[in-house]
């Protein structure tokens, strides 16, 4: 059966450039774009954690999306983060990205607020009623301090057409299996931990939201051709080439750790927005150490 809606395999939480007074980049963000989609990327994410959205204003993150899509040239699909613990101001957002003609949207559990499931159900119900966009529930307890279960999320498939996946970000492989058993078979799952996109993909999940792929997105992408024609070892293989770098980007807050990467690389400056911090020099040191060991293009 077709999937409701398909971003594709390897989705990029696009981090956002900035420059030394901590300004976004402008042209760095076109440049980095360019690079995304020569590398494995299917859809780019823009403005999420990873793009350090918490910290861009509303003007900003318009002027960032208008860029990327720009750049883009209709290449890749494009996501916007519409994700708020404020009802409204995620469907402000999710009518803001319609407008601009984004592809879907990505939304957050409430934070903070610890809503129950049925406050979940009433907070994604509204944002769904509110967009004709496809959105992709993301689910991150860690950050978030609630977790949305698989029946909230089946409900929620169930009655909207436009929830059409999610994006898990919590290590409970059982919780996969049952988003498969009670969800929809169009309903897509999208590991949100570049580590965990192997175990999920043998649970029936669809592909990831990847900060590794900014760097490493021609292999994830390999990594999950190869286990979906049937190379299972091949793509083990990968997953464990990989890991290393999966883990090592994770040593300090998203995205610090890829920005310094990708400064070390020569495609964007490392600057990050307070109140993250980017790395120390014996920091980076530590992170070069694994990450040298990989061949970049």
């Amino acid at each position: 059966m077709a999937i409701r809606f398909d971003a594709g395999e390897v989705i990029t939480a696009m981090v956002t450039p900035f420059d030394a007074k901590r300004e976004i980049d402008f042209n760095k963000v076109e440049e980095l774009t360019h690079h995304l989609i020569s590398h494995g990327t299917d859809a780019i994410l823009v403005a999420g954690t990873t793009g350090e959205g918490p910290t861009l204003t509303h003007d900003e993150e318009i002027e960032l999306l208008s860029t990327v899509k720009r750049a883009n040239e209709n290449k890749a699909k494009i996501i916007m983060n519409a994700g708020s613990n404020c009802t409204q101001t995620a469907i402000r957002t999710a009518k803001l990205a319609e407008k601009e003609e984004v592809d879907a949207i990505l939304s957050v559990v409430p934070y903070y607020n610890k809503p129950s499931q049925k406050g979940m159900f009433a907070h994604f119900s509204t944002i769904a009623e509110s967009t004709k966009l496809p959105i992709i529930i993301y689910n991150i307890p860690g950050r978030t301090g609630v977790n949305i279960l698989p029946e909230t999320v089946a409900k929620l498939a169930d009655k909207y057409e436009n929830i059409i996946g999610i994006k898990q970000s919590f290590n409970d492989m059982d919780t996969i299996t049952e988003l498969k058993m009670r969800c929809p078979e169009d309903f897509v799952i999208y590991s949100g931990d570049d580590s965990l996109t192997l175990p999920m993909l043998s649970l029936g999940a669809h592909g990831v939201i990847s900060v590794a792929s900014h760097i490493l997105g021609t292999e994830l992408k390999s990594m999950i051709r190869n286990y979906k024609t049937g190379d299972v070892k091949t793509a083990l293989n990968m997953h464990r080439k990989l890991y290393p770098a999966f883990k090592k980007l994770f040593m300090a807050p998203n995205p610090v750790p890829v920005k310094a990467v990708l400064a070390h690389l020569g495609i964007i400056s490392d600057y990050v927005r307070r109140p993250l911090i980017e790395l120390d020099a014996d920091e980076k040191e530590d992170l070069f150490k694994v990450i040298d060991k990989y061949t970049f293009d």
